[in-house]
């Protein structure tokens, strides 16, 4: 019993080495003014990293949905659907001009033209100038005067589009709600119990 609980413990401590959790909990405008300052604000300063879409996820605080749970859409802009707040945008251009910039503003206002519900939310884009993909934050998904957020930068994904239609809802994740916790940290509890039992009686 004890190399089974042993086994257990290192598979699980394994899985979570492999993967890497970059979280977004805080206010994204917080200590700015962005929100009072008139017309659309597109805030960059984000951090770079290396995403792996195979076991990577971002975590998003409830709060920065207006409350709401993740509504997840990984299409062309034609296809997302009009309540969605997590966003894939696999259109790559808003004129089909290669010569004009494909930013956070223009991809923000190609979701904007088909979602329909008022609130927060988060998409990736793929950066023309960059030539990589963004994760960004909206103060309003459906409104094309929103303030952004540029939260995070995937850079080894230099030169590659071809990486959009990979990224799936496992790869954004809530954090639990506090109603959740109790019966996690109760199940943790009751485990350490048995085992300590356990060893107690041989």
């Amino acid at each position: 019993m004890r190399y089974l609980f042993t086994t257990v413990v290192l598979l699980s401590l394994g899985a979570v080495a492999q993967a890497a959790s970059f979280k977004f909990l805080s206010d994204p405008f917080a200590g700015t003014d962005v929100l009072t300052t008139p017309g659309r604000q597109i805030v960059g300063g984000e951090p770079f990293i290396e995403f792996t879409v195979a076991a990577d996820e971002f975590v998003l605080s409830r709060t920065n949905l207006g409350g709401r749970g993740i509504v997840f859409a990984n299409a062309l802009v034609s296809d997302i659907a009009d309540d969605a707040n997590v966003v894939v945008l696999q259109t790559l251009d808003n004129d089909a001009n290669p010569a004009t910039p494909f930013g956070a503003g223009a991809a923000a206002n190609l979701i904007a033209g088909v979602v329909e519900t008022s609130a927060p939310g988060y998409f990736i884009y793929f950066n023309s100038g960059l030539n990589l993909p963004r994760l960004v934050f909206s103060a309003d998904l459906s409104d094309p005067t929103a303030d952004l957020k540029i939260v995070a930068r995937m850079t080894n994904f230099l030169g590659d589009p071809g990486v959009m239609p990979t990224f799936t809802e496992e790869n954004f994740r809530l954090t639990p709600e506090p109603g959740t916790m109790f019966p996690l940290a109760s199940g943790l509890a009751l485990t350490a119990l048995f085992y300590r039992r356990f060893r107690l009686r041989r």
